[in-house]
């Protein structure tokens, strides 16, 4: 007998009642719902891992909303996990409630997770994940969706079937044969008789769809079946895959499945449930769910009639509240619009593409800015699902739920940005558990540049859960039952474990935001040990910015900082003795770097000294001389030669006729132009256009300097020009070419602009020298030929004023 005969116009009870299905599919759940009532089978077996079987009973919980997912971890290894997700319209989540409201046993019979968590670690580039094992069995679509009978290609036989009826789109296919079609109208098991022998053609000409894990499942399948006929006879309903059917149908003997199964990798695994987002259950998420637009699946699953209006008075209100002006009659239009549509493509009613496409001729003006906006709230969504308190979780799961209750931060699927104000109890907790949370790889939130006030009480954070984050709740559990200890362990062992310096002080201040008290001491400790031990100066350069940011939190969240300060002051005493001879005899590369860690000491010492004046009295001044040695060493790269002069002119140790003078020292005829460049950069880089804006005295000596570079040295110092100059504001830049070509003094120009003598400007363009640099233009440009008119006599290689126009634009 037949599949088919055995179910026949109505199910009969000869054999199991198998309904295919597509995972996520709300016509697929409409009709296992209107199947379940007409059959009353004895018990419901669906596709899923079998350890959840406990689990099911959860399902019924008033606190449980979908969507969610069966997570599944190994004990040794949390982070080695697999999701099972399943929304409202997920015909496995309605066999699920169909069996609890009715007291039917209800059972997971696919392959077991402890096996698939295995196989996935030993065939990493096998069949997929157990998320695949959900979604649409075979996730590569074949083009043509047609190949000789007998091949084993890797397919989706949606979009196979959606090629054979001539469809492009197996989403529009599927719309129009499946959910189209009303559920309960003439015979409820029709539609599963045709999808099995649609997938029976299919497996006939495609075997086993190219993966070889199905065969080991549908083993086991089988072997779950067979085992509940004996117990609850032939009124049993399996709930699977549509692709899994016709290989459920086979007779097989037991002793072949029970040899595919033989010997199969196994681990031990927990099970709970999660929740999961209508974001995740997108193909463009990263989890083959198999489906692409969730929101308007849960919306035709969730409406009683008229889908397509209420759908579209959804995008009117959503484009309300961005005050976009949307009518009334807008959304009766596009109703008509919507209708036409179908009509003209032959479809049986207005599905997603033509809902969409009269919203953007209607709503949206035919702009698709706004149309992004509908296709990302409503068409995915944003839905977070929930789970009940009773749930199995990880101690520090539950943990984690009884923080967020008590400050009020429940988890939310879009991201949003959080203020908070750090003299708040509230807010200082939320501050507290956000970075203990990142400091176990759990980023829940992350650090966000804040738009109002930036003092050291505020805080701005950027929050978005995401169902990934459970298993590393999971995996941080492994550290601690509750957040507090597990963080702290966590920061002792990587303390420990650090290999850099830097690290290590970074990790101290991870220990202050978090508030980690009994973490600090071994940081401290361990923090000491290597300072003690790294001669680096690039090393300590590093590690103290960290150091002495930590030194901040001491006032708002009343944590005693005085080892730190301490500890902070005794490096940068060493940084300064060994800063000048690291800084000597060193190449571009390593020099710019240098120049780096220059910036960052000196920022530190600044914000050290302000910290705790009356401690580190004296620590400016001698920084300032260490500043002063790196100025005048010629044994010092150029670059850091210009940048210590330009920290203490900017600290006003200088003046700024001893700035002019050290410039026309590193701009003399007898400096290479390479390390004048390389001096001019490390002066006039990171905003020091304005320096020269408002001191034509200093732009007078560039100019200077820049005329009288050689024409064979010129093309060498352009890039480094070029790179000082391109980190300039658009307007920086303007200025200075508008300075350039009127000289100084011409447009009552900065403090300095006083002498209209100075080398480089002229009353009116000298032709013979502007003339000179057209050569290098045409290398520059490509241009063939070294350029017309060259002019005699100038290999001293002299520029125009207008060279600098040139570099700075």
């Amino acid at each position: 007998m037949t599949g088919v005969e055995a179910a026949g116009s109505r199910w009969s009870g000869a054999g199991p009642l198998l309904l295919g299905v597509r995972h996520h599919g709300p016509g697929s759940a409409r009709a296992v719902r209107a199947a379940l009532e007409a059959a009353r089978p004895r018990a419901v077996l669906i596709e899923g891992p079998p350890e959840a079987d406990a689990l099911i009973p959860l399902a019924a919980d008033e606190e449980m909303r979908p969507p969610v997912a069966l997570l599944a971890h190994a004990v040794d290894e949390p982070g080695h996990s697999a999701f099972w997700p399943l929304a409202e319209f997920s015909p496995e989540w309605v066999a699920i409630r169909w069996a609890l409201e009715h007291d039917v046993p209800a059972r997971f019979v696919d392959l077991p997770a402890a096996h698939t968590l295995a196989w996935r670690t030993e065939r990493p580039d096998g069949d997929g994940s157990a998320e695949e094992g959900t979604a649409e069995e075979g996730t590569a679509r074949h083009p043509s969706g047609v190949r000789p009978p007998g091949t084993d290609v890797r397919i989706d036989p949606l979009a196979a079937l959606a090629g054979a009826a001539g469809y492009d789109d197996p989403e529009r296919w599927w719309e129009d044969v499946v959910e189209h079609r009303g559920a309960g109208e003439g015979d409820v098991f029709a539609p599963f008789l045709a999808l099995e022998e649609a997938m029976g053609a299919l497996r006939e000409a495609y075997g086993g769809g190219g993966r070889d894990r199905d065969l080991v499942r549908e083993a086991y399948m089988r072997l779950q079946v067979r085992s509940a006929r004996r117990e609850f006879g032939d009124a049993v309903a399996v709930v699977c895959g549509a692709w899994h059917v016709p290989a459920l149908r086979r007779r097989a003997a037991v002793t072949a499945d029970r040899a595919l199964l033989k010997g199969l990798p196994k681990v031990r695994t927990d099970m709970s449930w999660v929740p999961w987002t209508h974001r995740r259950l997108s193909r463009a998420s990263g989890y083959g769910a198999g489906i692409e637009s969730p929101g308007w699946y849960a919306h035709l699953f969730g409406v009683p009639d008229r889908p397509v209006e209420r759908w579209l008075t959804r995008v009117a209100g959503l484009l309300r509240e961005e005050d976009r002006i949307v009518s009334s009659a807008h959304v009766i239009e596009a109703v008509r619009l919507a209708g036409t549509l179908a009509a003209m493509r032959g479809r049986p009613l207005p599905g997603l593409s033509e809902a969409t496409d009269a919203v953007r001729a209607v709503m949206c003006d035919g702009s698709d800015v706004p149309l992004a906006l509908v296709h990302d709230r409503l068409v995915v969504g944003d839905v977070l699902g929930e789970v009940p308190r009773a749930a199995p979780a990880v101690p520090l799961q539950r943990d984690l739920n009884r923080l967020q209750r008590r400050l009020r931060l429940a988890p939310e699927a879009s991201a949003r940005e959080l203020e908070l104000d750090l003299r708040k109890e509230t807010d200082a907790g939320r501050s507290r558990l956000l970075h203990r949370l990142r400091l176990l790889g759990i980023g829940w939130g992350e650090p966000a540049v804040s738009r109002g006030s930036t003092g050291t009480f505020r805080e701005t954070w950027r929050l978005c859960w995401e169902p990934e984050l459970s298993v590393r709740v999971a995996e941080a559990g492994v550290w601690g039952t509750t957040v507090l200890a597990a963080a702290t362990a966590r920061a002792e062992a990587d303390a420990v474990a650090a290999r850099a310096l830097a690290e290590v002080t970074a990790l101290a201040e991870h220990c202050l935001l978090a508030e980690l008290p009994d973490a600090l001491p071994v940081v401290m400790r361990v923090l000491a040990d290597r300072a003690a031990l790294d001669a680096d100066v690039g090393h300590l350069a590093q590690a103290l910015p960290a150091l002495v940011r930590s030194l901040r939190y001491g006032d708002v969240r009343g944590t005693d900082t005085g080892a730190l300060a301490g500890m902070a002051a005794g490096l940068a005493e060493r940084i300064f003795v060994g800063l000048p001879p690291a800084c000597a005899a060193l190449d571009a590369d390593a020099a710019e770097e240098m120049r780096r860690h220059v910036d960052a000491v000196h920022g530190a010492v600044a914000l050290l000294g302000d910290t705790s004046a009356a401690v580190h009295d004296g620590l400016r001044a001698r920084w300032h001389g260490v500043l002063r040695v790196l100025s005048g060493r010629d044994t010092v790269p150029g670059v850091l030669r210009g940048r210590a002069a330009r920290l203490l002119l900017d600290d006003g140790e200088v003046e700024q006729e001893q700035a002019a003078r050290l410039m026309g020292l590193a701009l003399s005829p007898g400096t290479p132009p390479a390390d004048a460049a390389a001096w001019v950069e490390g002066f006039a880089g990171g905003g020091g256009g304005m320096l020269l804006v408002h001191d034509e005295r200093l732009l007078g000596l560039f100019d200077a300097w820049l005329t009288g570079v050689p024409r064979e040295a010129f093309t060498d110092v352009l890039p480094l020009l070029r790179r000082t100059f391109s980190a300039y504001e658009p307007g920086v830049r303007r200025t200075l070419g508008e300075l350039v070509r009127r000289g100084p003094g011409q447009g009552g120009g900065g403090a300095g602009g006083t002498a209209a003598g100075v080398p480089g400007f002229a009353a009116d363009l000298d032709q013979e020298r502007a003339d000179a640099v057209l050569p290098v233009v045409r290398l520059l440009l490509g241009l063939d030929g070294p350029g017309p008119n060259p002019v005699p006599g100038s290999g001293s290689g002299e520029r125009s004023g207008d060279e600098l126009a040139g570099v700075a634009g």
